[in-house]
């Protein structure tokens, strides 16, 4: 089962880039300079952030629908990101030291199956949940802190 990762793309945060801290504050948002790897997983890039980089925390509302699934939570991008991840085939490297939740919903955005995978061994999980005729698409969260990591599809 061919699939398809992308991280988020960067154009609603640009506005964000290079606000001051009050700014960020009034956005709800915070600037953080990465200080350990890992621990700032990027949204967009999907990748673990680099010593030094600057991150902003936000909150972010990863499934706008309008079912009991609506879901926001937290995450990291970096500052300055422009170019998302978005691979056939192609599991990003941060995925691979990380517990991963996988979500299953269905064309009408309602869960439909859900399974927890290490991430060494995320391939079958994401074909089994694909090879369902119910699954439009799949959320992939970490585990741990139950954030959103990305998005899968069919490719």
């Amino acid at each position: 089962m061919t699939f398809r990762i992308t991280g988020l793309s960067p154009e609603p945060f640009q506005p964000l880039f290079g606000l001051s801290e009050a700014q960020l504050a009034r956005h709800g948002a915070l600037r953080l300079v990465v200080d350990r790897k890992p621990g700032y997983p990027d949204r967009i890039e999907l990748r673990d952030l680099d010593i030094g980089e600057s991150a902003l925390l936000l909150n972010y509302t990863h499934l706008p629908v309008e079912t009991p699934f609506r879901s926001s939570y937290a995450i990291y991008v970096r500052e300055g990101a422009r170019a998302r991840y978005d691979r056939i085939n192609e599991v990003p490297e941060l995925f691979r030291s990380r517990v991963l939740s996988l979500r299953a919903f269905d064309e009408n955005d309602m869960l439909r199956a859900a399974d927890i995978v290490d991430g060494a061994e995320v391939e079958g999980l994401i074909g089994n949940l694909l090879a369902s005729t119910e699954t439009a698409y799949i959320h992939a969260h970490y585990a741990k802190p139950g954030c959103f990591a990305a998005r899968i599809d069919r490719a």
